[in-house]
């Protein structure tokens, strides 16, 4: 195995405590996100958005929509990542750069396209199922891309979601799905805390 990858994951923690007033340079936050859209996606939908907060008064808003949690504030970025709905209609959009690069036949784009608008059309369980899917896979990838950075993370569950879609603006179909704190560790954060034994979470057939 990869050692560095190994390394990442084994060492990485779910920070709360921030050092304040720490910026992360715009070019660091694009190759969060590039990074983090390597995720997997069913029929590469590419279902997702993410909202870069780190301006005072986007943390500010952002904070009173988490319920006052401190790390909002005090990280140098947080990033809302949606996951959207109806995504089956751009799809034959979203493929093209793939087929134009000959990595998949347009007849397999032709065909993928169908079968995930007979799928999703009219189904918005589906669409919602998906939407959390993907958007869980990249935000976990962006906090492994951060821990590759040298920077702390931490996976927020606790917000506003119908608050955050207005107060940012966010589409009818952009759903968000969870919060992900970005910056320099401060002291007192936990040690990644123990896991369940492997016998109990793993099962062969």
């Amino acid at each position: 195995m990869n050692t560095a990858i190994k390394t990442a994951i084994e060492t990485r923690t779910s920070t709360t405590r921030y050092q304040p007033g720490l910026a992360l340079p715009e070019s660091s936050i694009r190759e969060l996100v590039q990074l983090a859209t390597r995720a997997p996606s069913a029929y590469n939908l590419q279902n997702w958005k993410f909202v870069a907060v780190r301006s005072p008064a986007g943390k500010a808003r952002l904070h009173d929509l988490a319920y006052q949690q401190r790390q909002v504030l005090d990280a140098a970025v947080t990033f809302i990542v949606c996951g959207t709905l109806q995504a089956h209609i751009r799809l034959a959009q979203h493929l093209q750069p793939s087929v134009d690069a000959g990595i998949l036949p347009a007849s397999v784009q032709q065909s993928w396209t169908a079968m995930a608008s007979a799928a999703h059309d009219g189904n918005p369980q589906l669409q919602r199922d998906e939407a959390l899917r993907s958007a869980s896979l990249a935000a976990m990838t962006l906090m492994l891309a951060a821990q590759g950075m040298g920077l702390a993370s931490g996976a927020m569950s606790g917000f506003d979601a119908a608050g955050v879609r207005q107060a940012f603006a966010l589409a009818a179909d952009e759903q968000p799905v969870m919060l992900i704190t970005v910056g320099q560790a401060a002291a007192g954060n936990w040690p990644q805390k123990r896991r369940r034994p492997l016998q109990e979470v793993l099962a062969f057939a």
